[in-house]
């Protein structure tokens, strides 16, 4: 999975403002319905209404400039998705002040919800932004109660909710005022602290996840090139053993025959493992499949054909049923084709003779599915998720195949992984397997 740039997840925290503004709008329409109508307090319910009718046209205007700047970039700059965050929390404390004046002012008690707000700006700037907005919001909420205090703006007094109008009692006000400004500042505090070694730690792990990046890469380039070694002298030794085991075993006695026999089909078996993880280790280095525009029906038709010889040596009965619409999909045939045949030969080497192995294909939409059917000895249930790791090989698999790679699934799964599809396995132990595998029709983002 490629990790997420710190841009990206900025963009994310703007939509999340985005969607959390959606849910507060919600809330002041419900809350000022409920309060007038139900609870009978005495608000200027129009005024309002229409902050909410404002909070929602607001809200529109900023999720679709977001949208304008993500379409129109791949990589929205930082600065400028930092200043849309900040403007978007500077113009929710300022709406929230317009709100509470028209809702009782410090009578409201809905006036630690800045506290949110602070914790939010805490969450997604840095320490001196977030204390710039928690001044912002102390400013904006004094010079509200000094005003409403001073006579020079309205008072809309919470009549029904309070005995009698506070905006006028000083040591109230100041009471409020002091425990709102320092609340304020420790809910900042508290929050940049724990945001802030979140980050570090983010930032650690994100650097650790590089560096085993690097290693893994490392080691991938040097088992290319140990493989790539070892596979040319096993060549050489496996053509020799064969050239012996085929022309001149007439002329050894039994016990020399059998011990050229037994290293010929050794080097055979490990021939074959060294190939699989020298493909594996290609295809993590690589990274990129050459892909292109195929017949879906001919690939699993090639496969069939491959692998039949190999069925009708155990008297198994292969079944193709291809039902597309379109078969033309986006891909890499030749790993398309490796995959389905690894598939078919680990159904067919795990069936017992006389069984059955079945290839079906349908149209999904924007997708196909792919099934590999077999009556073989099915999985464990409890090994089932580890199937598909390197050189791991399920424990009744292992009675039946001593010498299996445990690598044909790892390719199997990696190649499905960079088509951008999905790999599943439902099985019981002694009760076959079915894979099903669902690939895109087209390129995948």
């Amino acid at each position: 999975m490629e990790p997420v740039s710190e841009n990206a997840r900025l963009v994310q925290r703007a939509y999340w403002l985005i969607r959390l503004r959606w849910v507060a709008i919600a809330f002041v329409t419900a809350g000022t319905y409920f309060s007038h109508n139900i609870l009978e307090v005495e608000l200027w319910d129009s005024a309002l209404y229409a902050i909410a009718l404002l909070l929602t046209i607001y809200n529109t205007v900023v999720l679709l400039l977001l949208n304008h700047f993500t379409a129109k970039n791949h990589e929205v700059p930082h600065r400028a998705v930092k200043r849309v965050i900040n403007f978007q929390v500077s113009a929710d404390l300022l709406l929230l002040t317009v709100l509470l004046h028209f809702s009782g002012g410090v009578e409201n008690p809905f006036v630690f919800y800045f506290m949110f707000h602070m914790i939010i700006a805490s969450i997604l700037l840095p320490v001196r932004e977030s204390c710039l907005q928690a001044t912002f919001a102390v400013l904006l909420f004094g010079l509200l109660v000094l005003l409403e205090y001073l006579q020079l703006i309205p008072h809309y007094c919470l009549a029904g909710f309070v005995p009698h109008c506070l905006r006028r009692t000083g040591l109230y006000v100041l009471g409020t005022f002091f425990v709102f400004t320092t609340a304020l500042y420790l809910a900042v505090y508290m929050a940049s602290y724990i945001a802030v070694r979140l980050r570090r730690t983010e930032q650690a792990y994100r650097q650790a996840n590089v560096l085993l990046q690097e290693k893994d890469r490392i080691k991938d380039e040097y088992v290319l090139r140990v493989t790539h070694d070892i596979k040319a002298h096993l060549a050489t030794i496996q053509g020799c053993l064969g050239v012996v085991a085929n022309r001149f075993i007439g002329s050894l006695d039994d016990e020399q025959a059998d011990l050229i026999s037994r290293a010929h089909k050794r080097t055979v078996k490990l021939t074959n493992f060294v190939k699989a993880l020298l493909r594996l280790t290609q295809m993590r280095l690589s990274g990129e499949l050459e892909m292109d525009i195929f017949s879906l029906r001919d690939a699993v038709q090639n496969t069939v054909a491959t692998v039949k010889a190999k069925a009708q040596e155990k008297s198994i009965t292969l079944n193709c049923n291809v039902e597309l619409l379109e078969d033309r999909i986006f891909g890499n045939q030749f790993s398309i084709e490796e995959m389905i045949t690894n598939l078919l030969l680990n159904a067919i080497k795990y069936t017992p003779a006389e069984g059955t192995v079945m290839v079906n294909v349908k149209s999904c939409e924007d997708s196909v599915l792919l099934e590999i059917v077999d009556t073989g000895i099915g999985i464990p249930k409890g090994e089932q998720p580890k199937i598909f790791d390197e050189f791991y090989r399920a424990t009744n698999a292992r009675k039946v195949e001593r010498d299996g790679t445990g690598l044909g699934l790892s390719i199997v799964k990696y190649i499905v992984e960079r088509h951008g599809g999905q790999i599943e396995v439902q099985s019981e132990e002694g009760n076959g397997a079915t894979f099903r595998i669902t690939l895109p029709r087209k390129k995948h983002p």
